[in-house]
């Protein structure tokens, strides 16, 4: 398949993001021809100031991503999350999850990891390049989408067309995928923006991830390789200026004050963004001969670390039901398939935009009662084993029906 002219494969991915590229590299790892269509180059966004964002991936989403051959090209830079420790501000009565205390696979696992966004996009492009299967069109814009019966076709910014069974929108919040269908959403936003830097820190941090919650909003602190840590500050978005002009000095003191000090002394690493925070929900995940992924399809709160991690069970979803029907011969785009798709991910998509949204809510205030009931809850949960090992589970990806890139097996 050359990339001058037009192109015919299977599918097209709209989007060569974090789960746009793994949607397309587990289909061409399992022999299914994909064209992604990126608009950026590859140079530009494996820089070192493209991205400054970290991503917390689950247990189950570096299944995902071992399947489709890509965790290997980023392993190295990934920091395991061993314990998560999670209290309301210094509440004494906390949630305490211990790697030890739960086996998957019949072996103790890390929770997840935390990468930094280019170190992903980086072992993304080197699996693409590995991929005969895979035609990564970077940079390249797509301008126009049309769907029928027979098949769908993608135009480019140039006037190239791209022409397959199946278009797959992986291109985020504002997706043409999506708005070409039709397919409407719903939306809302929190009085919330997120404030993200990555520091370095003299005391090891020994895998613990900490959430502390506040009222204006949750403080996390996520453990990277070499001695580093990704913040993800949760702040009324009214002081967000105010925390972004303080000097680097001031800035570390408040990072200090929040965290607590277990670091010892800590320094930025990266420059500091602010990220306003809403929630977004298509009214479907699917039309004619298209199929909505990642944040496309969904966007919710950071408050548990889920939001690509609801995009890599996208991935890993479709990828079965694409791969499936492509090996039977069938109609990789038709409706059967799609259906199928849908069926299995918008539950769990719309029950965890709930439970995100309810505890942001619920612990984003500082109501007495409200409080003294919550700190109670996280104690309870902590006494209890067989609670907190589900609520464990849940943390890592492997509740409810798992698709085979999850369980390990190959597509």
């Amino acid at each position: 398949m050359a990339e001058s002219g037009d192109i015919a494969t299977e599918v097209v991915v709209l989007g060569g993001g974090l789960a746009g590229l793994t949607m397309a590299a587990a289909l061409a790892t399992a022999g299914v021809p994909v064209v992604c269509i990126d608009q950026d180059s590859p140079e530009r966004q494996g820089g070192d100031g493209f991205d400054i964002r970290t991503t917390a991936l689950s247990y189950a989403s570096m299944k995902v991503l071992e399947g489709a051959g890509v965790w290997r090209h980023m392993e190295a830079q990934a920091g395991p999350m061993l314990d998560i420790r999670i209290a309301d501000q210094f509440s004494p009565l906390f949630v305490h999850y211990d790697h030890t205390e739960l086996a998957v696979d019949g072996q103790n696992r890390p929770f997840g990891w935390i990468l930094d966004n280019k170190d992903i996009r980086r072992a993304l492009f080197t699996r693409a390049a590995e991929l005969p299967g895979l035609v990564h069109l970077a940079p390249a814009k797509a301008v126009g989408v049309e769907r029928n019966r027979s098949g769908a076709t993608v135009t480019l910014e140039d006037g190239r067309k791209v022409r397959a069974r199946l278009v797959v929108g992986a291109d985020g919040r504002r997706s043409l995928a999506r708005e070409s269908a039709g397919i409407k959403v719903r939306r809302w936003t929190y009085d919330q923006s997120a404030i993200i830097c990555t520091i370095r820190h003299s005391e090891p941090n020994k895998g613990i991830a900490v959430e502390h919650f506040f009222p204006n909003g949750p403080f996390a602190v996520l453990p990277m390789t070499g001695n580093r840590c990704s913040i993800v500050w949760s702040e009324k978005t009214a002081l967000v200026k105010t925390y972004l002009d303080l000097s680097d000095a001031e800035f570390v003191e408040e990072l200090t004050r929040r965290s607590g000090g277990y670091l010892g002394d800590i320094e930025l690493v990266s420059r500091r963004e602010a990220w306003p925070l809403s929630v977004l929900l298509a009214e479907r995940f699917i039309a004619d001969r298209l199929a909505l992924v990642g944040e496309s399809a969904h966007a919710i709160h950071p408050i548990a670390g889920q939001g690509l991690n609801l995009g890599m069970r996208d991935v890993a979803a479709l990828a079965e039901v694409v791969v499936d029907a492509h090996r039977l011969g069938l109609d990789v785009g038709g409706p059967e398939v799609l259906a199928r798709f849908q069926r299995w991910r918008r539950f769990d998509t719309v029950l965890l935009a709930a439970v995100c949204d309810g505890l942001v809510h619920l612990f984003s205030n500082n109501i007495p009662p409200v409080r003294l009931a919550r700190d109670l809850g996280m104690a309870v949960v902590n006494r209890l084993p067989p609670v907190k090992r589900f609520f464990m589970r849940h943390a890592m990806g492997v509740v409810g029906d798992l698709p085979r890139m999850i369980r390990g097996l190959p597509l």
